[in-house]
């Protein structure tokens, strides 16, 4: 494996122990600027929907910039924004530190996945998303003790802050000059909008990240007020949700290696059972450790299971493109999972949020038994080809 791929690896450590480390430091940030619960969750709300309605734009906005130049900008951004956010004296300056960075932040992830892709094909995929699986395991466990053990929040964004740089040393130093693809035609990527197994795939997307973070938003909450943790206690369970999660990317990539389909919808069943096993056992410590181990190993691999079965088809003149849209599906999924779980939360209790990720997974389920007819897909194939071809006669 290249050595860029784990520096990718490295920068979504730090993206992403930014964007879910506030999830382990909602209820202190609720109780430090006195709002709800449900208000705080906006802090990751609002950043989704900034990097949901900022990735397709952003990205065709760039198409002839370094790409190198691109991934480097990306991260300092981040280190800025985590610094500002430690000065906040207010919730909307938080609020606003916090969306600057999400206006850039589909910018990593479409460039690198496509990176990694084209380069290593799903095992290069799995080994960026390795970062996200570690970000979980160290970044956002980090985040949370740094808050217990130094008694302020201010803490958790300076560690996000050390994280970025690191993340923006290794890019700097290890990623070659990546010049942008002159050759891109705006029309021959969206091309891929007329195929109908993209538009389900994404919507899965949606609905997935939906059910996942409707209940992982407030998982703090939940281990909090439900099975009376502690600070301590709780910082423990998140760093064994994200070690599991990394066990769960390895599983995953060696299962999705052999029947993609099958092993999306055996995610969807194995975390439903997870989030009901969760709301009936929740109150007694021990089981719900035992829960949070298997929690942790299924929920990573929904994203590694929404990407691969989204890009598997996708020819690679679009795959910046379309991974611009999956990031857009993520964010949109992640958005409205917190403000489901925010408002069911705030109107009938913390652990009903899990009903909400079971209804979503469910439906997510149903859809991954929509088909279409076998020549839709090969015109829609031939099209794109179609398309390519045309592109290089005329570069």
């Amino acid at each position: 494996m290249k050595t860029s791929i784990y520096v990718l690896a490295l920068g979504a450590f730090g993206i992403i122990t930014t964007e879910f480390g506030i999830v382990g430091i909602l209820p202190t940030i609720s109780r430090q600027f006195s709002v709800s619960i449900d208000t705080a969750g906006w802090l990751l709300s609002a950043f989704a929907i900034t990097v949901a309605i900022s990735s397709p734009f952003i990205t065709s906005f760039t198409t002839k910039v370094n790409r190198k130049l691109l991934l480097c900008l990306v991260m300092s951004i981040f280190v800025l924004s985590n610094l500002i956010s430690a000065f906040s004296t207010n919730f909307t300056t938080l609020m606003i530190a916090r969306i600057l960075p999400a206006i850039l932040h589909p910018l990593f992830w479409n460039i690198s996945i496509a990176i990694a892709f084209k380069e290593k094909g799903a095992k290069g995929v799995s080994t960026v998303m390795l970062g996200l699986s570690l970000a979980t395991v160290f970044g956002i466990p980090l985040t949370t003790y740094a808050v217990d053990l130094f008694h302020h929040w201010q803490a958790s964004f300076f560690i996000s802050s050390a994280i970025s740089l690191i993340a923006f040393i290794g890019l700097l130093l290890f990623i070659p000059s990546i010049p942008a693809n002159h050759t891109k035609s705006t029309q021959n990527q969206l091309a891929i909008l007329k195929s109908p197994l993209l538009w389900l795939n994404l919507i899965s997307s949606i609905t997935t990240l939906a059910a996942m973070f409707a209940s992982y938003t407030y998982l703090t909450a939940f281990l909090e007020q439900v099975t009376k943790m502690d600070g301590a206690q709780i910082s423990m369970m998140l760093l064994l949700f994200g070690g599991m999660g990394t066990l769960g990317n390895w599983l995953m990539g060696i299962a999705l290696n052999r029947n993609v389909l099958m092993t999306a919808r055996l995610f969807l069943i194995l975390l439903v059972t997870v989030q009901i096993l969760a709301y009936y056992l929740g109150g007694i410590f021990m089981p719900m450790v035992i829960i949070i181990s298997f929690w942790g190993m299924i929920h990573t691999g929904g994203f590694l299971v929404s990407n691969i079965r989204t890009t598997q088809s996708v020819p690679h003149h679009a795959l910046e493109f379309v991974n611009s849209l999956l990031t857009s599906s993520f964010n949109i999924g992640t958005s409205l999972g917190a403000f489901l779980g925010g408002i069911v939360s705030a109107y009938y209790g913390v652990q009903y949020v899990l009903w909400v990720s079971v209804l979503l997974l469910t439906v997510t389920f149903i859809l991954s038994f929509v088909t279409f007819p076998k020549n839709i897909t090969e015109n829609e194939e031939a099209k794109q080809l179609k398309h390519v071809a045309s592109a290089c006669k005329h570069s």
